[in-house]
């Protein structure tokens, strides 16, 4: 009498039982892992730390969001491009020993430097540029060439 009424019954209980196990060594199995740690503590007092430790996380994380974005602002501000053209002005000079430099701030704010080298010695300008443009004072071709140079840079 393999398939009685009994059998079944008993075959499905057993079953049943098997699957229960499983299910709470699973529970226990995770209980344990998520109390690991912690001495003698029950679950409420443990998810209770884990709760307070996420909310000092959080405040953490907030925190630094506030300090990253007023370092952005105050970054704004520093020197962040630059770039260099050296050039020949005069013909009768031999070799690129003048050049021009500029450097910029994150929103294209900063200086031009000029230095034109001829046999008799060596001028140097300077020159405000105000959002990559020329402020009271035009540029010259090579200045407005450095200028966007730098200020298209990333």
């Amino acid at each position: 009498m393999l398939f009685s009424p009994t059998n079944i019954v008993l075959t499905i209980v057993i079953i049943w039982l098997a699957l229960l196990n499983f299910y709470l060594f699973k529970i226990v199995a995770g209980y344990k892992k998520l109390a690991h740690g912690t001495k003698n503590l029950n679950l409420e007092q443990i998810l209770e730390g884990i709760h307070a430790r996420v909310d000092l996380s959080e405040k953490r994380v907030n925190q630094l969001v506030e300090e990253i974005a007023k370092l952005e602002i105050a970054n704004k501000f520093n020197i962040q491009k630059h770039a260099l053209i050296r050039f020949n002005p005069f013909e009768d000079t031999g070799g690129d020993q003048s050049f021009v430099a500029a450097f910029l701030d994150g929103e294209n704010n900063g200086i031009v430097i000029s230095s034109l080298h001829t046999r008799n010695g060596t001028r140097v300008y300077a020159k405000n540029v105000i959002s990559a443009k020329a402020g009271s004072h035009q540029f010259s071709k090579e200045e407005k060439e450095v200028v966007e140079k730098a200020a298209h840079r990333v």
